[in-house]
């Protein structure tokens, strides 16, 4: 994921879940539970998880490596098999050191004649870094990037074969953008101090400013980061709450009806520089990021987070199973 610059933006917003129920004069009342019929088709965790398992084959998959076009290939067939009219972006940006990535965000289009549209989107590069590791010694290697990376496109690919089956309402385009994972390393922030920031991200920072599509709009866009692992929370993202509130509001009751509350925590959790931030700002694609956010580990993310352990062995088909059917149900209930 991102150099995931977590930033210590203090929950400005309290959440206060509601006591809905009235006091009775009949304590002896039990409400009625409401079953909700879910609209969307099935989600398959068993594939997602296999589309992880795939890209995880290629091995590190930094851009300027054979492993990176190898995968990103493998990528752009995938959605063609899934009867997507694909769109690869080519392009070379400039990392935070001065090297030329030669880097391609890779765009599926489904319902391409449909006004109403809907953005999913993942970053599918990995760290050349694993600069969170115990081990120093790691730090220069690159990491597999299962869950940081993978998780979230797997999902986009089941999700992409669902969409090939029967058509939402809606067009949706699902986007894998490239470069983002290769912002400063934590080892060297002292140096890039005060510009760090603006060296992730890459990929989505080029399509928002140079769409696939000229003057690109989508009613809401959805970014999964980091979806796989086991014991995953979800909370309500700070830059997601400030651009774009109703989507918010959107997925968290779909996941709540579809049971999925365990994962996705109705509390602010804090604020993370990611793909969202470019499309909301440059873009002006309300977005945003579904990703595992932890409270009280020291950077906020899963115990892996960029080191030489982010691979299949932290990934979870239940909490796959859990963002791959919310996703899909906000997508086939809107018109």
């Amino acid at each position: 994921m991102t150099a995931k610059n977590i930033t210590a933006i203090t929950c400005a917003f309290l959440f206060i879940a509601c006591s809905c129920g009235k006091t009775s004069q009949n304590n002896n009342t039990t409400p009625a539970a409401v079953s909700y019929e879910k609209v969307a088709p099935n989600f398959s965790s068993d594939s997602a998880y296999a589309y992880i398992d795939k890209q995880v084959s290629f091995g590190p998959r930094v851009p300027n490596t054979a492993q990176h076009v190898a995968c990103g290939d493998y990528l752009v067939s995938e959605l063609k098999r899934f009867g997507a009219e694909v769109t690869e972006q080519k392009m070379v940006v400039a990392a935070y050191d001065g090297t030329k990535l030669n880097a391609r965000n890779i765009i599926g289009t489904y319902g391409a004649d449909k006004k109403n549209r809907v953005l999913l989107f993942a970053h599918w590069d990995t760290r050349p870094y694993s600069d969170h590791d115990p081990d120093k010694a790691n730090y220069n290697k690159p990491l597999l990037g299962a869950n940081d990376g993978g998780s979230g496109v797997g999902v986009l690919l089941e999700v992409a074969r669902v969409l090939q089956s029967r058509s939402p309402e809606i067009g949706v385009d699902i986007i894998f953008f490239d470069a983002e994972d290769y912002g400063v390393p934590y080892f060297a922030a002292q140096q890039y101090k005060g510009d760090s920031g603006k060296t992730w991200c890459l990929g989505s920072r080029y399509w928002s400013e140079n769409p696939h599509i000229p003057n690109y709009k989508a009613k809401f866009g959805i970014l999964l980061d980091m979806v796989g692992t086991e014991g995953a929370t979800f909370y309500r993202e700070y830059y997601s709450h400030r651009y774009a509130r109703n989507v918010l509001d959107k997925v968290w009751t779909a996941a709540r009806q579809l049971g999925h509350s365990k994962y996705f925590i109705n509390k602010e959790g804090g604020g993370v520089t990611d793909d969202h931030v470019p499309v909301n700002e440059i873009r002006r694609v309300p977005s945003i990021d579904i990703i595992d956010y932890r409270l009280g580990t020291e950077n906020g993310f899963f115990h892996s987070w960029h080191t030489q352990k982010d691979d299949m062995s932290n990934i979870s088909k239940e909490t796959l199973k859990a963002v791959g059917e919310t996703v899909l149900e906000v997508i086939y209930k809107e018109m």
